[in-house]
């Protein structure tokens, strides 16, 4: 109970402090819990602790952290929050992971979702194309193509290689007249008479 001098003793650690280091309950009669915040604190941490030690699962240690800096569990390393995506729903309002790890993550995810691919399989690719493309033979590999009717990963190219083909609609035909038409042949339209073209066959 709060004594005359507006202060409560704890059960725990039996020190007399102000009401304003114990936390409401409201099934007690003056309102307070009966340990103070400190003591609930840390019955808390040694409970998870004896806890996740029982699952057999790693313990998180509490790190001190300067202000406005964060921990990344994934990568192990102080940020400050500018380097994190904000999440309403977390208790600090920052992400579990760093833009960082999130990136890499993301990454992964999108290797394996739309080619089913993982990275060490991607990085072959590459390294069995000599890192370059494998259309222009000059520019680093580093967008995967596949086809799109059949999902076959078919090699790693360059950007613009890779836009190239997207633009064409991976039509072979157009494909080989494009080439054509770079290399001169004649696809225009032949004049035979005044006013009279024949179009290429």
């Amino acid at each position: 109970m709060v004594g005359a001098s507006g202060e409560k003793r704890c059960t725990g650690c039996r020190r007399e402090l102000p009401v304003a280091g114990f936390a409401r309950d409201k099934n007690r009669a003056d309102g307070l819990q009966v340990r103070c915040r400190e003591c609930v604190a840390e019955y808390s941490a040694a409970h998870y602790r004896r806890r996740r030690e029982a699952m057999g699962l790693t313990v998180r240690e509490k790190v001190e952290l300067p202000a406005g800096h964060k921990l990344c569990r994934t990568c192990g390393e102080v940020k400050p929050h500018g380097e994190w995506h904000r999440n309403a729903t977390a208790s600090d309002g920052l992400s579990t992971r760093c833009k960082a790890c999130r990136a890499i993550q993301g990454r992964e995810v999108h290797l394996k979702r739309n080619y089913g691919l993982t990275e060490a399989e991607r990085d072959k690719l590459i390294a069995d194309q000599g890192g370059v493309c494998c259309i222009c033979l000059a520019a680093p590999a580093a967008h995967v193509d596949h086809c799109h009717k059949t999902g076959r990963v078919r090699g790693v190219l360059c950007f613009s290689c890779n836009a190239a083909l997207g633009q064409f609609k991976d039509r072979p035909d157009a494909i080989r007249r494009a080439a054509a038409y770079v290399e001169g042949i004649a696809w225009k339209p032949t004049l035979v008479a005044p006013g009279v073209y024949r179009l290429p066959s």
